[in-house]
């Protein structure tokens, strides 16, 4: 059996990449488990400052797997809820990683393949791509905080239109929604991606891990909560050894050198 997850390091960018290719990257159980642990490891890794999420063979990811989803009605509730839960714990995994994860989509990013798109930190998007929420058309719901993410940048009424007919949004009018940082021609999604992420693997590892914090609260927080998390990490980076050296780097009229760093600290 080939590997649910295929792996490789472009210097301080690790490249995770879908590999179900003949059910166009659909999700399961053991891409889940080899999700996380790959997540896990990269927040314990040092020398990886970034990473960036694919998908073998063209495609981002088609969503769930039809055919194991038909047979979980089979299944008591409890027991559905606890496979859903696998989905749903991959999606907290993504939004709480402490480096930057930048998603690279072409062909397709459907149903829970919309949701792990969006569940990254930065999106790089095919003009040609598409993004669907079309659970309505299989007789389920959406999951995986479709519904939240696609909140952030539409609006209910729209939100509404998209999940009940099911109609994909391109990779252009996503980044016209705002939900897309780059938009690129077909099959250079990838590559732009690793450019994009090399350039933020370069930064202060703690400072991102708290700068990631503070954007995925923003939108909810009050501004007196937001204030007050902002007061928290700021008094906590002016004690640390990446604010000295970014200051003196400053100062000093150089480049920093954060990597420096996280070699002290293995």
């Amino acid at each position: 059996m080939s590997q649910v997850l295929v792996t490789r390091r472009e210097g301080a960018v690790l490249v995770l990449s879908n590999n179900n290719v003949a059910a166009r990257n659909a999700l399961s159980v053991e891409f889940y488990t080899a999700m996380g642990e790959a997540l896990s490891d990269a927040a314990n890794d040092p020398s990886v400052g970034a990473i960036v999420l694919t998908g073998e063979g063209g495609y981002f990811c088609s969503g769930g797997d039809l055919r194991q989803l038909a047979k979980r009605r089979e299944l008591p509730v409890q027991e559905r809820r606890v496979r859903l839960e696998g989905l749903h714990d991959l999606i907290r995994a993504l939004r709480d990683c402490p480096k930057p994860v930048i998603a690279a989509v072409e062909g397709a990013a459907a149903g829970a393949g919309l949701s792990l798109a969006m569940a990254c930190d930065m999106l790089v998007v095919a003009k040609d791509a598409k993004f669907s929420v079309a659970y309505v058309k299989v007789g389920l719901t959406p999951d995986g905080g479709a519904t939240a993410f696609l909140a952030e940048f539409v609006s209910r009424q729209v939100l509404t239109e998209l999940c009940l007919t099911g109609a994909p949004l391109s990779g252009e009018r996503m980044h016209a929604l705002g939900a897309v940082n780059r938009l690129v021609d077909s099959g250079s999604a990838l590559s732009q991606a690793i450019v994009l992420a090399t350039e933020v693997s370069e930064g202060p590892l703690q400072a991102m891990s708290r700068i990631k914090s503070l954007c995925r609260h923003a939108m909810r927080n009050s501004l007196d909560d937001q204030l007050e998390l902002e007061a928290q990490f700021m008094v906590e980076a002016m004690g640390s050894d990446e604010s000295l050296e970014g200051i003196h780097a400053f100062l000093s009229k150089r480049p920093p050198n954060y990597t420096q760093l996280r070699q002290v600290r293995e």
